[in-house]
């Protein structure tokens, strides 16, 4: 039987700057075009969170039942590890994706009914990462779904539960968040490229290889902050975003040098501070223009 602190760490709590740094942008792109409504945003927010547990509690079940979490560095696998049973976790995951279904309900029935859709291409989305006969975070296309619905999906979704108005400012904003996101992925896989590439895990970084990886992970925290220079020249108060740019330095430095396995997990955690950082920091500049 899992511990609460397994569970909790089975959970993954230090990826949710990535659930809440799309909201944040979001929700600042509303004020901004004045729009502000505190009730969908904070249902968009719990929608976020309980998506994210959800996913990371579906890869745990998916991962461990496929026998690719035996041997991994980094967070507790519930079930590679033997903590908790393949069903317990799928109960936790459903449990999630049931408090993101109330929420998003909620939030459809307040702002548009389209909505409802959106969502289930979410969960099914937040299922197939690692589930289901064809999991596409096997087919090295994580890095492009995770792009697309914690970037433009994410943040457009946000503002426009709030606005009811799809506006270019907020496309153009979710592109720095959603990248960073990414790199949050990429730095993950990168630390997993051995054991993928043994357990026949299709990775982008399996694909791409070590050196392409790392280069990639790099790029990824500079072209964010060259968009927001971009949309600061609009919205200046959107500059904002660039004071988070110096928290890029120590993960881009690290893993260029060549930094592996246990090493990677502090990059890591970098990566998420450096995601949320960016998120306070663009949304309040984008709620003060």
């Amino acid at each position: 039987m899992a511990t609460p602190a397994q569970w909790l760490a089975g959970a993954r709590p230090r990826t949710l700057p990535a659930a809440l740094a799309p909201v944040l942008v979001g929700t600042g792109t509303a004020v901004a075009l004045d729009g502000f409504r505190l009730v969908p945003a904070l249902l968009a927010l719990l929608v976020a969170l309980a998506l994210q547990v959800a996913v990371n509690y579906a890869n745990d079940y998916s991962d461990g039942t496929r026998g690719t979490d035996a041997d991994r560095v980094g967070p507790v696998r519930l079930v590679g590890s033997g903590a908790a049973t393949p069903r317990q976790v799928l109960v936790a995951a459903m449990a999630s994706f049931a408090v993101a279904g109330v929420a998003g309900l909620v939030l459809a029935a307040l702002s548009s009914w389209w909505l409802v859709a959106v969502g289930a291409v979410c969960i099914a989305a937040a299922w197939t990462y690692t589930g289901g006969p064809l999991p596409y975070g096997y087919r090295a296309l994580g890095e492009v779904f995770v792009f697309v619905f914690f970037g433009p999906v994410a943040v457009v979704g946000t503002t426009y539960v709030q606005t009811r108005t799809l506006p270019g400012l907020a496309f153009a904003v979710s592109v720095p968040i959603g990248l960073l996101i990414v790199a949050i992925l990429v730095v993950n896989n990168l630390r997993d490229i051995e054991g993928d590439a043994q357990v026949g895990k299709r990775t982008l970084a399996v694909l791409l290889g070590d050196r392409a990886t790392r280069i990639g992970y790099a790029a990824l925290l500079v072209v964010p902050f060259l968009v927001i220079a971009a949309v600061g020249t609009t919205r200046p108060w959107a500059l904002l975003g660039l004071a988070a740019a110096p928290l890029a330095l120590s993960p881009a430095r690290t893993v260029l040098a060549g930094a592996r396995g246990p090493a990677l997990i502090g990059v890591l955690q970098s990566t998420g501070l450096l995601t949320l950082a960016t998120g306070v920091l663009l949304g309040t500049g984008l709620a003060l223009s």
